[in-house]
Parts: C-alpha cells; sequence; structure tokens
C-alpha cells in the first residue's frame, strides 16, 4: 500500500517525476530501418577515421623507409644536388631508373656472379603539359664517354674516361655516377634517381597484382630459368623477373632484344594502371608509393611521398599512344677489343635527346620493335555499304592578312624515323 505524501510540494514534484516518468515510456520504439541506417553511419565513421589513421601511419612508414635507403646524388665535383622545388614538379619531368643485378642479399636461384652492374637502364620523361611521355632504354652494353665520378666510400673519386661500358658505371661511383654518364650523353638534366634489385622487382610485380604479356614463340631460357609456352601469361613475383631478365630466350640472344621484350612487359603494365584507374586514385597512389619506398633506393629528391604521388600522377593524363618507349639508336660489329658491345648511332640519337631538352613532344606512328618482340596487328573492319551521299565539303576560311600578337604557335609533333626502334602504350606487342 502506498502512501501519499502529504507536504503539497513533495506532492507535486511525485507527480512530475511520474509523468516525466510516463512520457518517456510512451516513446515510439525505433523502427528496424532507422536502425540499420544509425549503425551504418557509425560504421562509416569509424572506417573513415580509422583509414585517416592508418594514412598517417604509412606516410610515416614511407618518409622513414625513403630516408634510410636514401641515395645522395652530387655533381662531378661532388657538389650536393640542389632541393627540388613546387616549380620544378610544373615543369618537364627526369628520371633515371635503373636496375641493379647485385646478388647481394638476394637469396639463391640467381647465380654467383660478384660484379655489381647497372641490368637495366631507362631514362623517363613527362613533358611539362602532361600528354607526352617517354621511356628510353639504353643497353648495358653501350659504350659511352665517362665524366668524374665521386666516390661513395669516400677518397679521391673517379677520373673521366673516353670510353666505357654503361652499366659498369654503377661499380665506380654507384647509381649517382651512372645519372652522371647519362646527363652528359644526353644532356638532360635528371633530378630524379629509383633503383631497384631482383627482391625489388619480385615485390613490386606482387604489389601490382601481376602483369599479362603475350608470347608469340616459346622461351626456354636456361640461364634465368624462363619457360613460356606461346600465348597469354599474368606474370607476378619470381616470374615477372625472370622474364624481365631473359635475353637467350628471345629473338637473337642480344641485350637489344631483351630490351624489346621488357617493353613487352611494360607497355601492358602502362595499359593496367590506366584501365584500372591508379594514377588518379590518391590511396592507390599512396599503396604504390609505400611499395616503391620498401623495394627501392631513391635519390633525396624523392624522399617526400607527396611528390612520389605527384610524380606518378603525372602520367595520369598521358593518352596510350603517347606514352612511347624506346630504344637509343646502336649498332654493333666493332672491333676488338670492342667486341660484343655497341655503340650510339648519333645521327638518330642525338635528334632524340634534342627533343628531349627542349621538351617536344617524341611519337611512334608505327611500332619498331626490332627482335625480341613482334607486333600484334589489329585487323581493319571494311564498311559493307555505300554511302548514299556525298560527304558535305566546308569551305576553307581564307587567310587572315594579319596575324594575332596573342596566338601561340603550335608545336608539331614530327614522327622519328621508321629506323628508330621503340612502340607505344596502344600497341600490343608479344615476346618472339
Amino acid at each position: 500500500m502506498t502512501t501519499e505524501p502529504k507536504n503539497p510540494t513533495s506532492r507535486r514534484k511525485a507527480t512530475k517525476e511520474a509523468r516525466a516518468f510516463a512520457r518517456h515510456a510512451r516513446l515510439k520504439a525505433q523502427s528496424k530501418i532507422t536502425a540499420f541506417w544509425g549503425l551504418a553511419f557509425k560504421a562509416l565513421a569509424v572506417g573513415v577515421a580509422a583509414s585517416l589513421a592508418v594514412t598517417g601511419i604509412s606516410l610515416l612508414q614511407i618518409k622513414s623507409q625513403l630516408a634510410n635507403n636514401g641515395i645522395h646524388i652530387v655533381d662531378s665535383q661532388g657538389n650536393a644536388q640542389v632541393g627540388v622545388t613546387a616549380a620544378d614538379l610544373k615543369g618537364p619531368i627526369n628520371m633515371l631508373l635503373v636496375g641493379s643485378d647485385t646478388r647481394t642479399g638476394q637469396g639463391g636461384g640467381f647465380g654467383h656472379v660478384s660484379s655489381t652492374l647497372a641490368d637495366v637502364i631507362i631514362l623517363l620523361h613527362v613533358s611539362a603539359d602532361r600528354k607526352n611521355a617517354v621511356a628510353m632504354s639504353f643497353p648495358r652494353d653501350l659504350l659511352v664517354p665517362w665524366p668524374a665520378c665521386p666516390s661513395t666510400t669516400g677518397g679521391p673519386g673517379y677520373l673521366p674516361q673516353s670510353l666505357g661500358q654503361i652499366n659498369a658505371t654503377i661499380a665506380n661511383g654507384g647509381p649517382g655516377c651512372t645519372l652522371l654518364t647519362v646527363q652528359l650523353l644526353t644532356g638532360v638534366k635528371i633530378p630524379y634517381l629509383a633503383m631497384i634489385d631482383f627482391k625489388g622487382v619480385i615485390e613490386m610485380s606482387n604489389a601490382i597484382g601481376g602483369v599479362e604479356v603475350c608470347v608469340a614463340s616459346p622461351i626456354n631460357d636456361t640461364y634465368t630459368k624462363t619457360y613460356l609456352s606461346a600465348g597469354t601469361h599474368t606474370l607476378q613475383g619470381r616470374s615477372a623477373l625472370q622474364f624481365l631478365r631473359t635475353r637467350h630466350g628471345v629473338g637473337d640472344g642480344s641485350d637489344l632484344s631483351r630490351i624489346s621484350n621488357q617493353q613487352v612487359f611494360m607497355t601492358s603494365l602502362f595499359r593496367k594502371i590506366k584501365s584500372q584507374g591508379v594514377l588518379t586514385n590518391p590511396l592507390l597512389l599512396l599503396n604504390m608509393a609505400n611499395a616503391a619506398a620498401r623495394n627501392m633506393k631513391m635519390s633525396d629528391s624523392l624522399n617526400d611521398p607527396s611528390v612520389l604521388v605527384a610524380l606518378a600522377g603525372a602520367l595520369k593524363n598521358v593518352d596510350l599512344a603517347k606514352m612511347t618507349f624506346l630504344q637509343i639508336p646502336s649498332r654493333g660489329g666493332l672491333p676488338a677489343p670492342y667486341s660484343g658491345r655497341v655503340e650510339p648511332i648519333y645521327e638518330s640519337a642525338n635528334l632524340i635527346f634534342s627533343k628531349l631538352v627542349n621538351d617536344e613532344p617524341i611519337i611512334i606512328e608505327k611500332a619498331n620493335t626490332g627482335s625480341g618482340a613482334t607486333v600484334v596487328e589489329t585487323p581493319t573492319t571494311t564498311p559493307t555499304t555505300t554511302p548514299t551521299s556525298k560527304p558535305t565539303v566546308k569551305p576553307q576560311p581564307k587567310p587572315s592578312s594579319s596575324t594575332s600578337a596573342t596566338a601561340k604557335p603550335t608545336v608539331t609533333a614530327t614522327p622519328l624515323p621508321s629506323d628508330i626502334r621503340g612502340t607505344n602504350g596502344a600497341t600490343t606487342t608479344c615476346s618472339n
């Protein structure tokens, strides 16, 4: 039995509490849909917060890895490279990519070669307007002048020499010496350098999920353990490395054939990253930058993750047909003691170098792969019907007698001579 409060004030307070309790009890129950969306928004908020946290940690990890694996680029007098500015990132981009064949720290299965050489040398150029790009490969046996190179371990450094094999420059003054050699040869200023070894190639190919390549003739290379049947293969990890290293299994077994074979891989890789939107997705670019930081050594100019992302993003507007892959023009058949080596064909090479220095478009009209690869011909479609009406011819405007002072001259992309070996990202090629 409940006793009613005698005090009026206490009675009013109890009534209010009872009403308050009753009013709360009569609230409408939350629907299942409302509850679902409430949980969904909470989960989304937690996911975004977690993503930002993970991204922040990744940026710190990338910066640390880049600093630990940094390459200090200096000129022939030992002066440090001038820092890269925001204006530099808006102009033409020139980067040297070096593949080292060192066996140190690589594990088994790669032979027992004790020397360290620059097995792959590629100069990447992206135009200032971001509409054209060139990846030019240098044969490892190319004979070129060497500049003076500072020592990487202290001491007086290395004197210049009139002629030497380009891949041996890395043994003298490290990858920075290879960069100085390419600068001397081409006249192109190169502020960015990235070097990768065997294990790095394996891990980077894993990071991108493999690359699909076409093989026209079976590859049986006992040197690199590359065995591929004719057809299409998705290569990842060690199989990707073996494909990029093989030369005895393609063409005439020369390094020039190997470059043609490597361009089969590189053109397919470029098509993949373009079709999957990697170059327009900041998170995917960050993921690739993270993989590169873990598996490559880079110059101090690349020790900021935002610079890596900006450089990769510079390729997003380059059309497949305007992503050009070249071999520096070269010839063999040299007399002793240079038998088995090649030298630049300067008449053609200087044409390319001049275009790179002046940031002029370099276009391959028709692929010329040379040995080691073959072009997959695209079937042409012949129209089955005849037009019933004649096309309308629009009258051409008459030339004006005056020229606008503000009009900018149009830069015409003059195709390279047909004997220069190369292809583009829009052309499918197969190893041969």
